[in-house]
């Protein structure tokens, strides 16, 4: 989620198309919001009400400072795992 927030601000229905079209990803706004609401309980997104062409304002998301650094630390984290995994399970390309 806070690398979908990384180019900037999204709402949450823009969030869940980006994800649903992802094949390998399985995501419903039942799992977005309390996902959302965490990361903004947690400062790593902040939200702004803006009003929408036609319907309700819609509730924006965006990367905070502490959620770029936690994404920082998640993806050097993430090459880690990765690269334990590819090795045990046999793809490790090296």
């Amino acid at each position: 989620m806070l690398a979908l927030l990384e180019n900037g601000e999204l709402y949450s229905l823009e969030l869940v198309q980006r994800l649903g079209s992802e094949q390998t990803l399985t995501t419903s706004e039942g799992t977005l919001y309390p996902l959302l609401s965490r990361l903004r309980r947690a400062g790593w997104v902040t939200t702004t009400w803006q009003e929408a062409p036609n319907g309700p304002p819609r509730r924006y998301y965006t990367l905070a400072a502490s959620g770029k650094a936690a994404l920082g630390h998640f993806r050097a984290e993430w090459v880690a795992f990765r690269d334990t995994v590819d090795r045990l399970v046999g793809t490790d390309p090296k």
